[in-house]
Order: C-alpha cells, then structure tokens, then sequence
C-alpha cells in the first residue's frame, strides 16, 4: 500500500523545497458548507503565496493522497459521506474504497512518511473532559509523540480538557512552544491561563526547531499562536457556548468520535457564526506560520538535504 503524492509534491521533495501539510478533517467536519471549501483553497492560496508547496491529504476511493486539486478538494467538500479517519480508521476506509478526510493525527503519519517536516491545523485534540476516568484523549497526542513533523496550531480545540492535554504533550515529550505568546491559546479564544515557553521572532522559532529535529528526538513540536485579535472570543463566551454545545450533545446522546463535530457545529449556531469566521482566521494564520516556518528551513544552510522526518 502506497500513499499518493501529486505531481507538485514529488516535485517539492525531490528538491528538498518547502512543503506544509494540510489536514482534510477541519474542511469535512470542523467547517459548514460552503465555508469549507472556501476554508480549503484559501489555506492552499496562504501556503503558496508564503512560497511553500501545500499538501493536503485525503482518502479518495481507498486511495491516500496528498497534494490534492481543486477538484478533489471540492468532492470532499461537498460529500455528505466523508469517514473522519484518524491513524485506526486508514485501514478500513482504505480497503472499503470510501472517502475519508484525515485528523492531526493521521495527516501525521502521512506527512511523516512522506517527508514532510511542518503541518499546519486550527486545534489540536486531546483529552476531553472526563478522559481521566474515560480514556477519551484524541490519538492526535500519541501519534505527535512518535512522528517528528512540526505541528502549527492556535493550541488545543475549546471543547477539550486544554489542561490535562497539555500535561499529557509533556509526559510523552513533545514540546509546546508560543509564537509570540506565553500563554496556551485556547482556540477560539487568545486565553486559557496555562503557562507555555515563548519565542519573540522567526529567527528564534526556527532555531529551535532545527535544534529539535537536530536532537533526533522521536516526536513532534507543536507551535501556537493565538487566533487573530480582531476574530478572538472572549474566554467567559467561549466557555458559555462550549457547556451548551456540551449539554446539548448529552441531551441527543452523540458521543464518540461524532461529538466534536456535533458540538462544533452546535457553536457555530449558536454564536451566529462567530467561531466559524474565528475558525477561519486562525487556520490562515497558522498556514502562513507554517509556510514561513518551512521555507525558512528549506533555505538555511546546512537544511534541505532531502533528510526525511523519523517515525519511532
């Protein structure tokens, strides 16, 4: 079994260029039509216009691709059966024939095996409330902790346990690093009161960075940034629309992998459209961040010798 790269990607990697990552999830189950496409072609034109080659990755008729074209990203998009695959779910989706849009975690294993250094998302998973006593902690944490790809993000998703998430990154060794900010993000919000080592300036987050993949450490590093203040919730907001959304899925009893998307779109509503338009602006941002991020390190001496990211 082989995963597909499209012609622009080969192309990138034979000649150690800047690539981003791009996960397909946040275009089927994190976005309303037709935003979502809209979402999808605007992160690709962001990547691009910053000088790297984007990848998106996705699962067409049991076939793994990334780099995705416009045609395919539209099918995905407009498809009211798309299997939200995360690392587990490949082999079924595969061997089915289906379609199938790919998390952090599986867009991970992807862009690892490919080669693929930096990846670009709007939340992480996590843990989610209660995941002490019921194990429900995304496989986004476990497959960061074995796949060493640079993930860009504006932290981890509103819904979550963020404090428990960010012990769990820290007892399977990945590093949590701000962009400008001392403070996790909380996604829709620029707050969640947990502490996280900052940077000041590119210059610095790419030193790290190199240090990090220089280290060979097995796993990843996420990078955050806060969504952009003119689109950022407040953080009582946030927490107010996430336990109605919370609320709203026990009443209907949607649990397991289909409550994020429900509680997702249950937001949405229910802000009138807010976290979509802040969805939005910070997965742009975290694209350009990425795009900077990888051509940075395309560039610099001594990088973009083909070295592809390890898998422990």
């Amino acid at each position: 079994m082989t995963i597909e790269a499209s012609a622009a990607v080969r192309r990138a990697l034979a000649e150690a260029r800047a690539l981003v990552a791009l996960e397909s999830t946040l275009i089927c189950h994190g976005m309303p039509k037709p935003e979502n496409l809209a979402l999808a072609l605007d992160l690709e034109r962001a990547v691009r216009t910053a000088g790297a080659t984007p990848a998106t990755v996705g699962v067409l008729d049991g076939r793994i691709k990334a780099g995705l074209d416009p045609g395919e990203l539209a099918r995905l998009a407009a498809a009211d059966e798309v299997a939200k695959c995360s690392t587990r779910d490949l082999p079924y989706v595969v061997a089915k024939g289906r379609l199938g849009a790919t998390t952090v975690a599986a867009t991970l294993f992807v862009a690892c095996r490919l080669g693929i250094q930096i990846m670009a998302t709007g939340g992480l998973g996590g843990v989610h409330l209660g995941g002490e006593s019921s194990m429900d902690v995304s496989a986004d944490l476990e497959e960061l902790a074995r796949s060493q790809v640079i993930v860009v993000c504006s932290g981890v998703k509103s819904i979550l346990d963020q404090r428990r998430t960010l012990e769990r990154l820290e007892s399977l060794g990945v590093p949590v690093i701000g962009f400008r900010c001392a403070e996790l993000p909380g996604f829709y919000t620029a707050e969640s009161g947990l502490p996280i080592p900052e940077v000041d300036d590119h210059g610095q987050l790419r030193r790290l960075v190199e240090t990090h993949l220089a280290l060979g450490l097995p796993g990843g590093m996420v990078v955050v940034q806060p969504p952009p203040s003119e689109h950022a919730l407040a953080r009582a907001e946030v927490a107010r629309l996430v336990e109605e959304a919370r609320r709203a899925a026990e009443m209907t009893d949607i649990s397991g992998p289909a409550q994020t998307p429900f509680m997702l779109r249950h937001m949405a509503q229910t802000s009138e459209g807010a976290t979509v338009r802040v969805n939005h602006a910070l997965a742009l941002a975290n694209a350009r961040l990425a795009a900077d991020l990888a051509v940075a390190l395309a560039h610099e001496p001594g990088r973009g010798d083909g070295t592809a990211p390890q898998r422990a």
